[in-house]
Protein backbone atom coordinates (compact mmCIF):
# COMPACT_ATOMS: atom_id res chain seq x y z
CA UNK A 1 0.00 0.00 0.00
CA UNK A 2 2.76 2.23 0.94
CA UNK A 3 4.46 1.64 -2.13
CA UNK A 4 1.46 2.35 -4.39
CA UNK A 5 1.06 5.68 -2.50
CA UNK A 6 4.17 7.15 -3.15
CA UNK A 7 3.42 5.78 -6.39
CA UNK A 8 0.11 7.52 -7.15
CA UNK A 9 1.61 10.96 -5.00
CA UNK A 10 4.44 10.96 -7.24
CA UNK A 11 2.37 10.44 -10.38
CA UNK A 12 0.32 13.42 -9.21
CA UNK A 13 2.99 15.87 -8.34
CA UNK A 14 4.84 15.06 -11.59
CA UNK A 15 1.44 16.25 -13.89
CA UNK A 16 1.02 18.97 -12.31
CA UNK A 17 4.60 20.20 -12.26
CA UNK A 18 4.90 19.29 -15.91
CA UNK A 19 1.61 21.45 -16.78
CA UNK A 20 3.29 24.27 -14.46
CA UNK A 21 6.50 24.43 -16.38
CA UNK A 22 5.04 24.99 -19.54
CA UNK A 23 4.26 28.49 -19.01
CA UNK A 24 7.35 29.96 -16.84
CA UNK A 25 8.94 28.37 -20.02
CA UNK A 26 7.59 30.58 -21.46
CA UNK A 27 6.79 33.49 -19.95
CA UNK A 28 10.53 34.62 -18.35
CA UNK A 29 12.07 34.48 -21.48
CA UNK A 30 9.60 36.26 -22.76
CA UNK A 31 9.33 39.15 -20.05
CA UNK A 32 13.36 40.12 -21.27
CA UNK A 33 12.12 39.65 -24.63
CA UNK A 34 9.33 42.11 -24.27
CA UNK A 35 11.43 44.80 -21.98
CA UNK A 36 13.84 44.78 -25.57
CA UNK A 37 10.89 44.98 -27.92
CA UNK A 38 9.63 48.19 -26.00
CA UNK A 39 13.30 49.91 -25.21
CA UNK A 40 14.07 49.26 -29.12
CA UNK A 41 10.46 50.90 -29.53
CA UNK A 42 11.49 54.17 -26.98
CA UNK A 43 15.22 54.69 -28.07
CA UNK A 44 14.47 54.46 -32.56
CA UNK A 45 10.84 55.41 -32.21
CA UNK A 46 10.46 52.31 -35.28
CA UNK A 47 7.16 51.31 -34.71
CA UNK A 48 8.10 47.39 -35.55
CA UNK A 49 9.24 47.06 -32.36
CA UNK A 50 5.91 48.79 -30.99
CA UNK A 51 3.88 45.99 -33.25
CA UNK A 52 6.03 42.77 -32.38
CA UNK A 53 5.75 43.65 -28.09
CA UNK A 54 2.08 44.40 -28.25
CA UNK A 55 1.85 41.24 -29.90
CA UNK A 56 3.79 39.20 -27.99
CA UNK A 57 1.87 41.13 -24.55
CA UNK A 58 -1.13 39.29 -25.34
CA UNK A 59 0.26 35.73 -25.25
CA UNK A 60 2.26 36.40 -22.27
CA UNK A 61 -0.42 38.07 -20.13
CA UNK A 62 -2.52 34.85 -20.52
CA UNK A 63 0.73 32.28 -19.88
CA UNK A 64 1.65 33.91 -16.96
CA UNK A 65 -2.04 33.78 -15.38
CA UNK A 66 -2.09 30.12 -15.76
CA UNK A 67 1.77 30.06 -14.65
CA UNK A 68 0.83 31.86 -11.70
CA UNK A 69 -2.31 29.80 -10.80
CA UNK A 70 -0.93 26.29 -11.44
CA UNK A 71 2.56 27.27 -9.31
CA UNK A 72 0.03 28.21 -6.27
CA UNK A 73 -1.63 25.01 -6.67
CA UNK A 74 1.93 23.51 -6.41
CA UNK A 75 2.29 24.79 -3.10
CA UNK A 76 -0.67 23.44 -1.47
CA UNK A 77 -0.11 20.31 -3.34
CA UNK A 78 3.42 20.28 -1.41
CA UNK A 79 1.33 20.62 1.89
CA UNK A 80 -1.40 18.33 1.49
CA UNK A 81 0.16 15.33 -0.20
CA UNK A 82 3.96 15.86 1.16
CA UNK A 83 3.06 16.56 4.86
CA UNK A 84 6.42 14.86 6.04
CA UNK A 85 8.68 16.87 3.21
CA UNK A 86 6.85 19.87 4.13
CA UNK A 87 7.17 19.91 7.81
CA UNK A 88 11.14 18.45 7.55
CA UNK A 89 12.49 21.08 5.07
CA UNK A 90 9.94 23.98 6.14
CA UNK A 91 12.18 25.93 8.27
CA UNK A 92 14.64 26.09 5.12
CA UNK A 93 12.40 25.93 1.78
CA UNK A 94 9.47 27.79 3.19
CA UNK A 95 11.95 30.87 3.71
CA UNK A 96 12.78 30.68 0.33
CA UNK A 97 9.85 30.15 -1.29
CA UNK A 98 8.51 32.94 1.10
CA UNK A 99 11.54 35.26 -0.51
CA UNK A 100 9.95 34.53 -3.91
CA UNK A 101 6.47 36.18 -2.49
CA UNK A 102 8.50 39.01 -0.98
CA UNK A 103 10.57 39.76 -3.92
CA UNK A 104 9.33 38.47 -7.10
CA UNK A 105 5.47 38.13 -6.60
CA UNK A 106 5.02 41.94 -5.33
CA UNK A 107 7.01 43.17 -8.01
CA UNK A 108 5.32 41.74 -10.65
CA UNK A 109 1.95 42.77 -9.02
CA UNK A 110 3.13 46.37 -8.74
CA UNK A 111 4.34 46.80 -12.54
CA UNK A 112 1.96 44.33 -14.54
CA UNK A 113 -1.14 46.52 -14.47
CA UNK A 114 0.67 48.96 -15.90
CA UNK A 115 2.70 46.86 -18.40
CA UNK A 116 -0.70 45.05 -19.61
CA UNK A 117 -2.79 48.72 -19.71
CA UNK A 118 -0.28 51.85 -18.88
CA UNK A 119 0.19 51.87 -22.99
CA UNK A 120 -1.54 55.76 -23.42
CA UNK A 121 -1.67 56.22 -19.91
CA UNK A 122 1.72 56.68 -18.97
CA UNK A 123 4.85 57.93 -20.16
CA UNK A 124 6.92 55.68 -22.83
CA UNK A 125 9.86 55.52 -20.30
CA UNK A 126 7.46 54.87 -17.70
CA UNK A 127 5.49 52.13 -19.33
CA UNK A 128 9.28 51.03 -20.15
CA UNK A 129 9.90 50.61 -16.98
CA UNK A 130 7.28 48.83 -15.98
CA UNK A 131 7.93 46.26 -18.19
CA UNK A 132 11.52 45.99 -17.60
CA UNK A 133 10.44 45.63 -13.21
CA UNK A 134 8.07 42.71 -14.33
CA UNK A 135 10.90 41.01 -16.25
CA UNK A 136 13.48 41.43 -13.31
CA UNK A 137 10.38 39.89 -10.83
CA UNK A 138 10.18 36.49 -13.30
CA UNK A 139 13.62 36.08 -12.89
CA UNK A 140 14.04 37.05 -9.18
CA UNK A 141 11.40 34.21 -9.12
CA UNK A 142 12.80 31.75 -11.13
CA UNK A 143 16.09 32.54 -8.81
CA UNK A 144 14.56 31.27 -6.18
CA UNK A 145 12.62 28.53 -7.26
CA UNK A 146 15.78 27.09 -8.21
CA UNK A 147 17.12 27.70 -5.41
CA UNK A 148 15.01 25.70 -3.43
CA UNK A 149 15.15 22.86 -5.50
CA UNK A 150 18.87 22.58 -5.75
CA UNK A 151 18.81 22.87 -1.87
CA UNK A 152 16.76 19.53 -2.30
CA UNK A 153 19.68 18.27 -4.74
CA UNK A 154 22.35 19.24 -2.98
CA UNK A 155 21.31 20.35 0.73
CA UNK A 156 23.63 22.70 2.55
CA UNK A 157 24.29 24.90 5.45
CA UNK A 158 21.60 23.22 7.77
CA UNK A 159 21.10 20.70 11.04
CA UNK A 160 18.56 18.48 11.79
CA UNK A 161 16.91 19.26 15.18
CA UNK A 162 14.02 16.88 16.09
CA UNK A 163 13.73 15.60 12.58
CA UNK A 164 13.44 19.07 10.93
CA UNK A 165 16.40 20.85 9.14
CA UNK A 166 17.10 23.99 10.32
CA UNK A 167 19.35 26.80 8.49
CA UNK A 168 22.55 27.53 10.35
CA UNK A 169 24.00 29.34 7.32
CA UNK A 170 21.67 31.05 5.20
CA UNK A 171 24.11 31.97 2.57
CA UNK A 172 25.38 28.29 2.36
CA UNK A 173 21.87 27.01 1.98
CA UNK A 174 20.53 29.45 -0.78
CA UNK A 175 23.76 29.39 -3.01
CA UNK A 176 23.99 25.75 -2.61
CA UNK A 177 26.72 23.81 -4.22
CA UNK A 178 23.89 22.37 -7.30
CA UNK A 179 22.44 25.83 -7.92
CA UNK A 180 26.03 27.79 -9.24
CA UNK A 181 25.43 25.43 -12.20
CA UNK A 182 21.99 24.66 -12.18
CA UNK A 183 20.31 28.28 -12.09
CA UNK A 184 22.72 29.47 -15.21
CA UNK A 185 21.56 26.16 -17.09
CA UNK A 186 18.01 26.71 -16.88
CA UNK A 187 17.92 30.91 -17.01
CA UNK A 188 20.12 29.77 -20.53
CA UNK A 189 17.08 27.47 -21.16
CA UNK A 190 14.17 29.80 -20.69
CA UNK A 191 15.59 32.52 -23.08
CA UNK A 192 15.87 29.98 -25.44
CA UNK A 193 12.90 28.39 -25.66
CA UNK A 194 11.21 32.30 -25.85
CA UNK A 195 13.82 32.16 -28.89
CA UNK A 196 12.12 29.33 -31.35
CA UNK A 197 8.59 29.96 -29.71
CA UNK A 198 9.27 33.24 -31.41
CA UNK A 199 11.38 32.14 -34.52
CA UNK A 200 8.57 29.43 -34.94
CA UNK A 201 5.67 31.71 -35.11
CA UNK A 202 7.64 34.49 -37.33
CA UNK A 203 8.54 31.58 -39.59
CA UNK A 204 4.80 31.12 -40.17
CA UNK A 205 4.19 34.20 -41.11
CA UNK A 206 6.54 33.85 -43.67
CA UNK A 207 5.76 31.05 -44.76
CA UNK A 208 2.39 33.10 -45.47
CA UNK A 209 3.82 35.92 -46.90
CA UNK A 210 2.27 38.11 -44.64
CA UNK A 211 3.37 40.38 -41.54
CA UNK A 212 6.75 40.88 -43.29
CA UNK A 213 8.06 43.76 -41.60
CA UNK A 214 7.36 42.54 -38.02
CA UNK A 215 7.97 38.78 -38.58
CA UNK A 216 11.21 39.72 -40.37
CA UNK A 217 12.59 41.39 -37.74
CA UNK A 218 11.76 38.79 -34.74
CA UNK A 219 12.65 36.12 -36.70
CA UNK A 220 16.46 37.93 -37.15
CA UNK A 221 16.58 38.85 -33.83
CA UNK A 222 15.29 35.36 -32.09
CA UNK A 223 18.20 33.64 -34.27
CA UNK A 224 20.40 35.72 -33.04
CA UNK A 225 19.57 35.30 -29.63
CA UNK A 226 19.73 31.13 -30.33
CA UNK A 227 23.13 31.63 -32.05
CA UNK A 228 24.55 33.48 -28.74
CA UNK A 229 23.39 31.46 -26.34
CA UNK A 230 22.87 27.90 -27.44
CA UNK A 231 27.05 27.65 -27.25
CA UNK A 232 26.76 28.81 -24.54
CA UNK A 233 24.12 26.29 -22.88
CA UNK A 234 26.43 23.38 -24.22
CA UNK A 235 28.95 24.51 -22.13
CA UNK A 236 27.00 24.88 -18.61
CA UNK A 237 25.25 21.89 -20.05
CA UNK A 238 27.95 19.85 -19.89
CA UNK A 239 29.42 21.73 -16.86
CA UNK A 240 26.28 20.68 -14.86
CA UNK A 241 26.94 17.13 -16.08
CA UNK A 242 30.14 16.53 -14.58
CA UNK A 243 29.06 18.21 -11.36
CA UNK A 244 26.34 15.85 -11.20
CA UNK A 245 28.69 13.38 -10.91
CA UNK A 246 30.06 14.43 -7.85
CA UNK A 247 26.56 15.38 -6.63
CA UNK A 248 24.74 12.57 -7.53
CA UNK A 249 26.56 9.27 -8.75
CA UNK A 250 23.33 7.30 -9.36
CA UNK A 251 21.52 10.09 -11.25
CA UNK A 252 24.44 9.97 -14.12
CA UNK A 253 24.87 6.50 -14.05
CA UNK A 254 20.96 6.47 -14.88
CA UNK A 255 21.45 8.43 -17.37
CA UNK A 256 24.75 6.98 -19.37
CA UNK A 257 22.04 3.59 -18.99
CA UNK A 258 24.89 1.34 -18.16
CA UNK A 259 24.55 -1.53 -15.54
CA UNK A 260 28.13 -2.47 -15.45
CA UNK A 261 31.06 -0.82 -15.68
CA UNK A 262 32.51 -1.35 -19.14
CA UNK A 263 31.13 0.14 -21.96
CA UNK A 264 32.89 3.13 -23.40
CA UNK A 265 30.32 3.57 -25.90
CA UNK A 266 27.23 6.11 -25.65
CA UNK A 267 23.53 4.49 -25.53
CA UNK A 268 21.63 6.05 -28.17
CA UNK A 269 18.51 3.88 -26.85
CA UNK A 270 18.01 1.48 -23.97
CA UNK A 271 15.20 -0.75 -22.68
CA UNK A 272 16.62 -0.95 -19.10
CA UNK A 273 15.24 -4.06 -16.44
CA UNK A 274 15.36 -2.92 -13.46
CA UNK A 275 14.59 -6.16 -12.12
CA UNK A 276 16.85 -7.80 -13.84
CA UNK A 277 19.80 -5.07 -13.35
CA UNK A 278 20.17 -5.37 -17.25
CA UNK A 279 19.14 -3.62 -20.20
CA UNK A 280 17.21 -5.79 -22.74
CA UNK A 281 18.18 -3.57 -25.72
CA UNK A 282 20.71 -1.68 -25.93
CA UNK A 283 22.41 0.54 -28.84
CA UNK A 284 25.52 2.29 -28.22
CA UNK A 285 27.78 4.31 -30.49
CA UNK A 286 30.94 2.56 -29.78
CA UNK A 287 33.74 5.51 -28.09
CA UNK A 288 31.26 8.41 -27.67
CA UNK A 289 31.18 7.95 -24.28
CA UNK A 290 34.84 7.61 -23.47
CA UNK A 291 34.97 10.99 -25.89
CA UNK A 292 32.48 12.62 -23.87
CA UNK A 293 34.82 11.73 -21.11
CA UNK A 294 37.29 13.76 -22.23
CA UNK A 295 39.16 10.68 -23.23
CA UNK A 296 40.12 9.98 -26.82
CA UNK A 297 41.85 7.13 -26.45
CA UNK A 298 38.23 4.93 -25.37
CA UNK A 299 39.73 3.53 -22.31
CA UNK A 300 37.41 5.14 -19.94
CA UNK A 301 33.77 3.79 -19.21
CA UNK A 302 31.40 5.38 -17.12
CA UNK A 303 30.32 4.15 -13.99
CA UNK A 304 27.02 1.63 -14.22
CA UNK A 305 24.15 1.73 -12.01
CA UNK A 306 24.94 -1.58 -10.47
CA UNK A 307 27.56 0.01 -8.50
CA UNK A 308 24.44 1.69 -6.14
CA UNK A 309 22.70 -0.09 -3.85
CA UNK A 310 19.36 -1.09 -5.22
CA UNK A 311 17.39 0.68 -2.82
CA UNK A 312 19.10 3.73 -3.40
CA UNK A 313 18.80 3.85 -7.33
CA UNK A 314 16.72 5.74 -9.08
CA UNK A 315 14.36 3.84 -12.01
CA UNK A 316 16.97 4.17 -14.79
CA UNK A 317 14.27 4.66 -17.57
CA UNK A 318 13.06 8.32 -16.38
CA UNK A 319 16.31 10.12 -16.20
CA UNK A 320 17.76 7.95 -19.19
CA UNK A 321 14.73 9.33 -21.33
CA UNK A 322 14.19 12.51 -19.88
CA UNK A 323 18.12 13.48 -20.65
CA UNK A 324 17.52 12.16 -24.07
CA UNK A 325 14.60 13.58 -25.04
CA UNK A 326 16.73 17.02 -23.92
CA UNK A 327 19.89 16.02 -25.78
CA UNK A 328 17.85 14.90 -29.05
CA UNK A 329 16.35 18.11 -29.13
CA UNK A 330 19.47 20.06 -28.57
CA UNK A 331 20.78 18.16 -31.37
CA UNK A 332 17.67 19.78 -33.77
CA UNK A 333 18.57 23.24 -32.29
CA UNK A 334 21.66 23.28 -33.13
CA UNK A 335 20.74 22.76 -36.78
CA UNK A 336 18.41 24.95 -36.13
CA UNK A 337 21.29 27.64 -35.32
CA UNK A 338 23.45 26.59 -37.68
CA UNK A 339 21.47 26.55 -40.48
CA UNK A 340 20.23 30.66 -39.26
CA UNK A 341 24.13 31.12 -39.40
CA UNK A 342 24.44 29.92 -43.06
CA UNK A 343 21.17 31.42 -44.67
CA UNK A 344 22.10 34.79 -42.75
CA UNK A 345 25.83 35.14 -44.60
CA UNK A 346 24.02 33.96 -48.00
CA UNK A 347 21.63 36.62 -47.60
CA UNK A 348 18.50 34.05 -47.92
CA UNK A 349 17.76 33.89 -43.67
CA UNK A 350 13.83 34.97 -45.02
CA UNK A 351 13.58 33.19 -48.62
CA UNK A 352 14.02 29.73 -47.78
CA UNK A 353 10.94 28.18 -47.47
CA UNK A 354 12.53 24.93 -46.26
CA UNK A 355 14.20 26.39 -43.58
CA UNK A 356 10.99 28.14 -42.41
CA UNK A 357 9.20 25.00 -42.34
CA UNK A 358 11.62 23.35 -39.95
CA UNK A 359 11.61 26.55 -37.41
CA UNK A 360 7.63 25.87 -37.32
CA UNK A 361 7.97 22.24 -36.22
CA UNK A 362 10.93 23.47 -33.71
CA UNK A 363 8.51 25.71 -31.80
CA UNK A 364 8.10 24.29 -29.12
CA UNK A 365 11.72 22.27 -29.01
CA UNK A 366 12.91 24.63 -25.98
CA UNK A 367 10.14 23.89 -23.54
CA UNK A 368 10.06 20.57 -24.36
CA UNK A 369 14.14 19.98 -23.55
CA UNK A 370 13.18 22.05 -20.24
CA UNK A 371 10.29 19.42 -19.67
CA UNK A 372 13.02 16.67 -20.78
CA UNK A 373 15.86 18.35 -17.90
CA UNK A 374 13.19 18.91 -15.48
CA UNK A 375 12.41 15.01 -15.56
CA UNK A 376 16.12 13.78 -15.68
CA UNK A 377 16.72 15.95 -12.52
CA UNK A 378 13.61 14.77 -10.25
CA UNK A 379 13.32 11.12 -11.07
CA UNK A 380 17.20 11.07 -11.25
CA UNK A 381 16.94 12.45 -7.50
CA UNK A 382 14.80 9.09 -6.00
CA UNK A 383 14.37 7.36 -3.80
CA UNK A 384 15.18 10.94 -2.09
CA UNK A 385 13.57 14.10 -1.50
CA UNK A 386 16.07 16.00 0.10
CA UNK A 387 19.05 13.77 -1.31
CA UNK A 388 20.68 11.45 1.01
CA UNK A 389 18.67 12.70 4.08
CA UNK A 390 15.14 12.24 3.36
CA UNK A 391 13.30 9.85 1.44
CA UNK A 392 10.39 9.71 -0.91
CA UNK A 393 8.03 6.84 1.11
CA UNK A 394 8.68 8.94 4.71
CA UNK A 395 7.30 12.37 3.10
CA UNK A 396 4.12 11.29 1.56
CA UNK A 397 0.91 12.40 3.90
CA UNK A 398 -0.79 8.77 4.59
CA UNK A 399 -3.73 9.17 2.49
CA UNK A 400 -6.21 6.92 0.44
CA UNK A 401 -4.44 5.91 -2.57
CA UNK A 402 -7.48 5.54 -4.56
CA UNK A 403 -8.40 9.20 -2.94
CA UNK A 404 -5.15 10.34 -4.59
CA UNK A 405 -6.00 8.50 -8.06
CA UNK A 406 -9.65 10.71 -8.01
CA UNK A 407 -7.77 13.97 -7.24
CA UNK A 408 -4.59 13.28 -9.57
CA UNK A 409 -7.22 12.77 -12.86
CA UNK A 410 -9.01 15.59 -11.88
CA UNK A 411 -5.76 17.66 -12.43
CA UNK A 412 -4.82 16.05 -15.84
CA UNK A 413 -8.48 16.63 -16.54
CA UNK A 414 -8.07 20.52 -15.70
CA UNK A 415 -4.74 20.98 -16.69
CA UNK A 416 -5.70 19.32 -20.16
CA UNK A 417 -8.64 21.75 -20.59
CA UNK A 418 -6.58 24.93 -20.39
CA UNK A 419 -3.46 24.03 -21.90
CA UNK A 420 -6.09 23.63 -24.83
CA UNK A 421 -8.02 27.31 -24.00
CA UNK A 422 -3.99 28.57 -24.30
CA UNK A 423 -3.22 26.64 -27.48
CA UNK A 424 -6.50 27.79 -28.75
CA UNK A 425 -5.33 31.37 -27.84
CA UNK A 426 -2.47 31.39 -29.15
CA UNK A 427 -3.45 30.40 -32.13
CA UNK A 428 -6.14 32.87 -32.55
CA UNK A 429 -3.61 35.43 -31.66
CA UNK A 430 -1.35 34.53 -34.50
CA UNK A 431 -4.26 34.00 -36.93
CA UNK A 432 -5.08 37.52 -35.91
CA UNK A 433 -1.85 39.15 -36.48
CA UNK A 434 0.94 41.34 -35.20
CA UNK A 435 -0.77 44.55 -36.14
CA UNK A 436 -4.12 43.76 -34.86
CA UNK A 437 -3.81 45.33 -31.19
CA UNK A 438 -4.60 48.87 -29.85
CA UNK A 439 -4.14 52.18 -32.31
CA UNK A 440 -2.34 52.41 -35.91
CA UNK A 441 1.62 50.98 -36.32
CA UNK A 442 3.34 52.86 -38.68
CA UNK A 443 6.03 50.97 -39.90
CA UNK A 444 8.45 52.79 -42.51
CA UNK A 445 5.93 54.38 -45.05
CA UNK A 446 2.96 51.54 -44.47
CA UNK A 447 0.36 52.24 -41.47
CA UNK A 448 -0.92 49.16 -40.05
CA UNK A 449 -4.39 49.73 -38.81
CA UNK A 450 -6.18 47.47 -35.90
CA UNK A 451 -8.08 44.45 -38.25
CA UNK A 452 -11.45 44.61 -38.78
CA UNK A 453 -13.89 41.90 -36.59
CA UNK A 454 -13.32 38.65 -38.79
CA UNK A 455 -10.44 39.96 -40.26
CA UNK A 456 -7.72 37.43 -40.67
CA UNK A 457 -4.70 40.16 -40.38
CA UNK A 458 -4.00 43.56 -40.12
CA UNK A 459 -3.70 45.64 -43.37
CA UNK A 460 -1.26 47.86 -44.28
CA UNK A 461 -2.56 51.41 -45.57
CA UNK A 462 -0.65 52.42 -48.67
CA UNK A 463 0.56 56.34 -49.25
CA UNK A 464 -0.98 56.96 -52.40
CA UNK A 465 1.52 56.32 -54.88
CA UNK A 466 3.64 53.94 -53.21
CA UNK A 467 4.05 50.41 -54.26
CA UNK A 468 1.86 47.75 -52.49
CA UNK A 469 3.84 45.80 -49.74
CA UNK A 470 5.65 43.06 -51.13
CA UNK A 471 7.73 40.30 -49.71
CA UNK A 472 10.89 42.20 -50.87
CA UNK A 473 14.01 40.99 -51.27
CA UNK A 474 15.62 37.62 -49.94
CA UNK A 475 17.79 39.89 -47.91
CA UNK A 476 19.08 39.14 -43.97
Amino acid sequence: MTDLLVNVSRAQFAATVVFHMIFPSITVGLSVFLAVMYAGYVWTGKGVFLAIYRFWLRIFAVAFAIGVVSGIVLTFELGLNWAGYADAVGPILGVIISMEVVTAFFLEAGFLGIMLYGEGRVSPRVHLFATCMVALGTLLSATWIISANSWMQTPAGYTRVGGQFQAVNWTAAILNPSFIYRFPHMLLAVLISTGFLIAGTSAYYLLKGIHLDVSRRAFSLALGAISVLLPLQLYMGDTLAFAMFNFQPPKMQAVEGNWGSTNTGYNVFVVPDQAGQRNLVQVAIPCLGSIIGRDLACHTAFPGLARTPVADQPKMVFPFWGFRLMFYLSILMFAVMASSIVLRLRRRLYGTRWFHRFAVWMTPAGTLAIIGGWTTAETGRQPWVAYGLLRTVDAVSPLSPPLVVVTAASFVSLYAGLFGIFIAYYLRTVRRGPVDFGDAVRIGDRVYEPAVTGASGGQATVPPGDPAPGPGKDAA
